[in-house]
């Protein structure tokens, strides 16, 4: 005897699914996540308010001077147009601040057509190099009618960005040499690699870059000297290179043997088999740790103020010495962290984009 029974469908208990589902297995699901959770809203409501209230609603936004706004109790927005262009540009000269600032729209050009897989051919070297070589023309000046400025006026975001492009730039392929070495058959090549590599990441950044500013000139020749920012620049590049090295280094690690030993099944030469079949796939795997790299490489250049460099902080410091403006330092370090996040979060959404692009394949060029 057959039976057929009808079962009606029905939606799942608005307990298991929607907002209230969500709320409880993400805020509430034990008593210490609940306990989190009433912390961290009790939290929000005393902060966020308050912020709110400061950044947007008690600044007077008609203000000009400082008077008017400590009278408004809120944010002095008036500071930062005031301040700008010294917390941008730095003690650059005033009439020739057109030209950092174009060279920093070449600057970020460049990291933006480098970041579009479209354009990955080897003309964009040349690119670089062309680019490189303007932005040069554009801060030193003393060609082509330009009044010529010494490195030592240069300052707040362009002298950032050079620092932080060209560490990475020249960094990232010592890095790779660094690894490779490491990963010698020779072993002097591989002690070399090793001492370095151990050597610069026990010391912090701060240390090179005294040692950089202060014990690098007793080792040079008589009569010649190297200016403060190349030698911070160098110290830059030694730190980054270290830590590249042992990021790809573990990518290398992480490639089955059998790939090596299909590289030389088809008789690839060494250099062949890493630049067709190894390094690709190593790299595709620490792109995270690289990208995290390059984002505390561009936040660490603001430690060359300790050496009198004049970067993107030591001009938000210098705005904030001003008399008639002083005591308006919170705002001045709000804008630069915002101008950091910027660029830190342009690049850590770019990394995650290519990781999903190289993961799944897709053919579509950025």
């Amino acid at each position: 005897m057959s039976v057929n029974t009808q079962i009606s469908s029905s939606p799942p208990p608005a307990s298991h699914q929607g907002v209230i589902a969500w709320l409880r297995a993400s805020l509430f699901s034990s008593p210490l996540n609940t306990l989190l959770t009433v912390l961290v809203a009790w939290l929000l409501l005393m902060v966020v308010p308050a912020l709110i209230d400061w950044l947007f609603i008690k600044p007077d936004f008609n203000a000009t001077n400082a008077q008017e706004c400590r009278a408004s109790g809120g944010a002095c927005w008036r500071f930062i147009s005031e301040k700008h262009r010294l917390i941008l540009f730095g003690v650059y000269p005033y009439d020739e601040q057109w030209r950092p600032l174009i060279a920093m729209f070449v600057l970020v050009g460049l990291m933006v057509v480098s970041a579009i897989r479209r354009f990955w051919r080897p003309w964009l070297v040349a690119l670089w190099l062309l680019g490189l070589t303007s932005v040069a023309i554009l801060m030193w000046g003393g060609v082509l009618g330009l009044q010529y400025v010494e490195n030592d006026r240069w300052g707040g975001l362009p002298l950032t960005l050079i620092l932080s492009t060209f560490g990475i730039a020249v960094a990232f392929p010592f890095g790779l040499l660094l690894a490779l070495g490491r990963r010698s058959n020779m072993p002097a090549v591989r002690a070399i690699c090793v001492v370095y590599i151990e050597l610069i990441r026990g010391v912090p950044l701060i240390s090179l870059l005294f040692m950089s500013s202060v014990m690098l000139p007793l080792f040079l020749p008589e009569g010649f000297s190297i200016d403060k920012l190349l030698r911070a620049q160098i110290a830059i590049i030694m730190f980054a290179a270290a830590y590249i090295a042992e990021t790809v280094r573990g990518g290398l690690q992480s490639i089955p043997k059998g790939q090596y030993e299909g590289a030389d099944s088809l008789g690839l030469s060494y250099w062949q088999t890493m630049h067709k079949i190894i390094l690709p796939q190593a790299l595709k795997v620490v792109i995270p740790p690289l990208v995290s790299i390059f984002i505390s490489l561009f936040k660490d250049t603001s430690l060359v103020v300790i050496i009198g460099i004049f970067d993107l902080t030591q001009a938000a410091k210098t705005a904030v010495a001003d008399a008639a403006w002083r005591g308006f330092s919170a705002e001045a370090y709000m804008f630069i962290a915002v101008i950091y996040f910027i660029f830190c979060y342009s690049i850590s959404r770019y990394s995650q984009g290519l990781e999903k692009h190289l993961e799944t394949g897709r053919s579509n060029a950025g």
